[in-house]
């Protein structure tokens, strides 16, 4: 027969196969759900795990809030008793209680939204701290956390994509750079650019002398984006090298794939190959750690924070650990940790939605 096809015999015949009504997944949603609730079983007890760590370890460092702040006063004369009791029940009366007896207490206030007075800046409230502090880490370190990543993403797919150019040669220089202690880059910038040359300023985050606070004014924006230059580049220099290296390895991994050498064989355009085939899956490992790099943010950058007085949360968790002032502390870590786990519970959301596969691994 035409083709090396064979006719069955007309004697032998089968029934046709009557369609069945399509059943719905409910295997797929059954997983998909137990991995949304094994994901957040997991979180729960990771943040409840966190908050208590975060009540018990500041309690091992000697000391206590309301001993250093007695003694800060007593240098200025003595202290009447209805003062040191007002500042015991302010301080949350911990010399009274157990330490049980306070971990309850915490919680309470914690799910209040009470998160202490402190001791540093008595009787400034915590979350009026890390809400003055939180806007200039979140202005400073996440604009150049992106700034950075974009910079590493696009330099490493041109790395990737024309190996052996100048490009490439990107590589070992800022890899080289990301190697160096992160506060002997920001001391050689200040170095250089604030005592040597003069163009910018040394420490803060405006000019103190014009302005009194925080104000909404170009001439305010302006100051602030003039302070904030040197920190920010002290944070892209040690940190694009990561992005590059990593993005130009993974540039180079998928060019090898099948699908890219199918979409060349097409004919189609260069950019376009390099666009939608190569970059796009290559950048996808990137972004996770994108994801979980915006978690970091909010703890913003202590050494830089720190070399440049830049009121950040940086420094405030420096000041915090100084001074045993335990409720700052709390609040400051607390923060941190809501944001990192907030960021890692929603990238894993993210990868179970983007790739089915993740739902059964987990």
């Amino acid at each position: 027969m035409a083709g090396g096809r064979t006719r069955p015999p007309a004697t032998v015949s089968t029934p046709p196969l009557q369609e069945e009504p399509h059943a719905p997944d409910t295997d797929g949603q059954g997983s998909a759900m137990k991995f949304y609730a094994r994901r957040i079983a997991f979180y729960a007890v990771t943040l409840w795990a966190a908050i208590s760590l975060n009540f018990f370890i500041p309690r091992l460092l000697p000391g206590d809030p309301f001993t250093i702040l007695m003694a800060k006063l007593q240098r200025s004369g003595d202290i009447p008793a209805g003062v040191e009791n007002s500042i015991r029940l302010l301080l949350g009366a911990t010399q009274d209680q157990s330490l049980w007896e306070q971990y309850v207490t915490y919680w309470g206030n914690l799910l209040r939204g009470d998160l202490g007075i402190s001791v540093t800046n008595f009787p400034t409230p915590v979350t009026e701290l890390i809400g003055d502090a939180l806007p200039w880490t979140l202005g400073l370190v996440g604009t150049a956390t992106i700034l950075s990543f974009v910079l590493g993403i696009g330099l490493g797919a041109l790395a990737g994509w024309k190996r052996g150019t100048w490009v490439d040669s990107l590589v070992p220089s800022t890899t080289m750079l990301q190697s160096l202690p992160y506060f002997w880059v920001a001391l050689v910038l200040i170095f250089a650019f604030s005592v040597s040359l003069q163009w910018f300023p040394i420490i803060g985050a405006y000019d103190v002398f014009h302005f009194n606070g925080p104000e909404w004014s170009w001439a305010f924006v302006g100051s602030v984006l003039y302070h904030a230059f040197l920190p920010a580049v002290t944070i892209v220099i040690s940190s694009v090298g990561g992005w590059l290296l990593g993005m130009r390895n993974m540039m180079v991994s998928t060019l090898s794939e099948d699908y890219v050498t199918t979409a060349e064989a097409k004919g189609l355009r260069p950019r376009r190959v390099f666009t939608t085939y190569a970059m796009r899956n290559a950048a996808l490992p990137s972004l996770a750690g994108f994801g979980v790099s915006l978690g970091f943010v909010v703890a913003g950058s202590l050494v830089m924070e720190q070399v440049f007085t830049y009121p950040g949360v940086g420094k405030l968790m420096i000041t915090a650990v100084r001074n045993n002032d335990y409720a700052l502390m709390q609040g400051v870590f607390l923060v941190i940790t809501l944001a990192v786990l907030a960021a890692l519970f929603l990238m894993d959301l993210i990868y179970g939605f983007l790739d089915p596969r993740t739902r059964h691994n987990d």
